[in-house]
């Protein structure tokens, strides 16, 4: 019972979860704003404003030198943490949605061309675009998971 009482009580765990949980809230609504329209998929998808990713790993790596110090090894491994995922989101994950954008392009371009030549091209589903951030997106939710990260009671 007192492992499920120190799990429940991990304010570094509920950081980065709380964290993950707010940025997500903020991409249905500012998804709501923009489009007037609700997505679950703005729930649970990724990319879009903030960056959720960054976000979490931010709460969680200020959450952990709050508790363990900005010298411990558990703040070294939870920064490394947070560099790579920053990177990812705004580097290989974003080209991969702009490769995306074109294979869409180009699969549209083909499925009503006059020469069909691949039947395959037509039941073809859309690859999926909003994959990464822009550097803007990452930075706002860096800035939202530290901002939890400092606020909640540890």
């Amino acid at each position: 019972m007192t492992d499920l009482y120190a799990f429940l009580n991990n304010t570094v765990l509920w950081a980065a979860f709380l964290a993950w949980f707010v940025a997500q809230t903020l991409k249905v609504i500012f998804h709501l704003l923009k489009y007037r329209e609700f997505s679950f998929e703005r729930i649970v998808g990724t990319g879009g404003m903030p960056s959720s990713h960054t976000s979490t790993v931010c709460g969680l790596t200020t959450a952990v030198g709050r508790v363990s110090g900005l010298g411990s090894p558990a703040f070294a491994i939870s920064m490394i943490l947070t560099v790579v995922v920053m990177y990812d989101a705004t580097g290989i994950r974003r080209a991969a949605g702009e490769q995306a954008k074109v294979l869409n392009r180009l699969l549209k371009i083909e499925k009503y061309s006059k020469n069909k030549t691949d039947r395959a091209i037509e039941t073809q589903k859309a690859l999926k675009e909003l994959l990464g951030h822009t550097p803007l997106e990452v930075m706002a939710g860096a800035a939202l998971g530290i901002v939890i990260g400092l606020v909640i009671p540890i």
